[in-house]
């Protein structure tokens, strides 16, 4: 559970919600389920016009990556990484075709299959990395979804607002319901600046990290495999390693482990 993104859109909402209403405001005041209708609708229509349908899912389903983080874990993959260095170094790379049901990552998978085939270091390089680079291309539309909304979503507000507007002056005669109806109509408005501000545009700024540290777990897998395949002690493996990951939970991760192994 990502509790900054949680406190982050919590803290956000409560701000705004409890600054309106130490003005004398209120949540009916802003509680309008048509100018919702036609923020969210309008939003997810030109969305949908933009994007092709897969992708438009995919970032639904995305969107629990900033949240809920179930990544791979950098500092357990690494540690999978070395334990293969060392028997490969003892035994030879043929002797991990036998551990390659425990490893769970299909990117890892495929890069030792590839090595105990008897591949050479640089034509794995290649096969993974261009794997790397079109995964990578594919998972960059996902925040670009988010982006688009929150470019939208202040503009359909507009539309709402309008919209509202020339409902309002269909009954100029009664001066009081123009001004429940101008305040009305504004409310479309602030639904269409706060989804893009409170919503979209940081849902897609998450999302990039997360893609990123995604991806350079996979560049520390691949840097990883192709380090055995070069015969690199296993020691310097895990040093070289070390560099990809963006927090280390500990200074000397697995040097009692190797000594231990070898």
């Amino acid at each position: 559970m990502d509790i900054a993104s949680i406190g982050g859109i919590l803290l956000a909402f409560l701000g705004i919600m409890a600054g309106m209403m130490i003005e004398g405001g209120s949540l009916s005041q802003v509680t309008q389920p048509t100018a919702a209708m036609i923020v969210v609708g309008g939003t997810l229509g030109a969305v949908m016009l933009q994007f092709p349908m897969a992708v438009v899912l995919g970032a639904l389903k995305d969107v629990m990556k900033v949240f809920f983080h179930n990544g791979p874990d950098g500092e357990k993959t690494l540690h999978q990484i070395v334990t293969f260095a060392i028997k490969a170094r003892k035994l030879g790379i043929i002797s991990i075709d036998e551990d390659l049901g425990q490893v769970t990552d299909p990117f890892l998978k495929q890069a030792l299959m590839l090595a105990v085939d008897g591949v050479e270091p640089s034509e794995v390089r290649k096969i993974m990395q261009l794997e790397l680079e079109n995964r990578s291309e594919i998972d960059e539309n996902i925040p670009a979804v988010f982006e688009a909304a929150g470019g939208y979503s202040p503009t359909v507000g507009i539309i709402g607002a309008v919209l509202g507007l020339i409902q309002v002056m269909q009954h100029l005669d009664n001066i009081d319901e123009v001004g429940r109806g101008i305040a009305t109509a504004f409310v479309a408005t602030i639904y269409g600046v706060g989804m893009a501000n409170l919503i979209c545009l940081p849902i897609a700024g998450k999302l990039k990290i997360r893609h990123r540290q995604e991806q350079m777990i996979k560049e520390m897998m691949l840097e990883g495999v192709v380090s055995i395949l070069e015969g690199m002690n296993p020691r310097m493996v895990e040093t070289k390693l070390q560099t990809y990951l963006f927090e280390s939970k500990s200074n000397a991760p697995y040097g009692k482990d190797m000594e231990a192994m070898a």
